[in-house]
């Protein structure tokens, strides 16, 4: 629970957080702005990529164009595209009712049911229907070709393997569900997660220690050595121990369905 007198809303006040934990303003930590700013983007790009907290899961829909036609892609970062955004994964791509692009329809569970008078449930009509459904789903499985779906992260491509001028038609309309980023300055929340404090303060702790080991062994007025390197092992250290906690506390486990 957040209370309102600690909450962390803002990325200056997480840098701000991440430095008094680290000993500001009674230690002078050695890292320029621009360093922790970096140190931030690196733990949040982290979150984002494993904790189950950094994503949301979203069904965007989509309208096919010519131009997605042309090219036999959706371009995901289209600021003109419904799904358009900062999408990190695709798990599939759902036809909507009435639209053949992947499927003919000739195995319709609810007609075939129909069409022999299976609905009606009397005595173990209830078993025979349920069989019979599960039937039905085998045999849409075995003879349902669906067209695969490719995400590439990079390109910020959606990639349908089919036949997209003979499947496809202007206008049509796909519903693609996917994982997008939470944006902490939407979901202010997020500056306030236990594990990215931590994370944030042991990134920043590591960068103290690479610019003071440049520096190892320098002796200051009043006698006082610089040690970087073991402020460095302690932030390796720490970052380690945080990311196999990330590991077995945060991240969601693999999908064993594979489609």
């Amino acid at each position: 629970m957040a209370y309102p007198d600690s909450s962390i809303t803002t990325r200056s006040l997480l840098q701000d957080y991440c430095l008094r934990r680290l000993g500001h303003p009674v230690i002078e930590i050695n890292v320029d702005d621009e360093q922790i700013s970096d140190r931030i983007d690196d733990a949040l790009e982290f979150f984002a990529e494993y904790h189950f907290d950094g994503v949301e899961k979203v069904f965007l829909k989509h309208e096919i164009t010519q131009t997605d036609i042309d090219n036999e892609y959706i371009a995901m970062d289209d600021p003109a595209s419904p799904v358009g955004g900062p999408v990190i994964g695709v798990r599939r791509v759902l036809p909507v009712p009435n639209f053949n692009a992947f499927q003919t329809g000739f195995f319709n569970e609810e007609f075939q049911l129909r069409l022999q008078d299976l609905n009606t449930f009397t005595g173990t009509g209830m078993i025979n229907w349920t069989m019979s459904l599960q039937n039905f789903q085998m045999v849409d499985y075995l003879f349902t070709v669906s067209a695969t779906v490719l995400f590439n992260r990079k390109q910020n491509r959606l990639y349908l393997e089919t036949d997209w001028a003979n499947k496809f038609k202007a206008e049509d309309i796909l519903i693609v569900e996917c994982y997008r980023v939470l944006d902490p300055t939407q979901y202010a929340e997020v500056y306030n997660d236990i594990f990215l404090k931590k994370y944030c303060t042991a990134l920043i702790k590591r960068q103290w220690g690479e610019n003071l080991k440049k520096f190892e062994g320098v002796q200051l007025p009043g006698g006082v050595t610089l040690n970087g390197k073991t402020i460095y092992d302690e932030a390796i250290d720490e970052i380690n121990k945080i990311e196999e906690e990330m590991n077995l506390k945060w991240e969601l486990p693999p999908d064993g369905f594979i489609a």
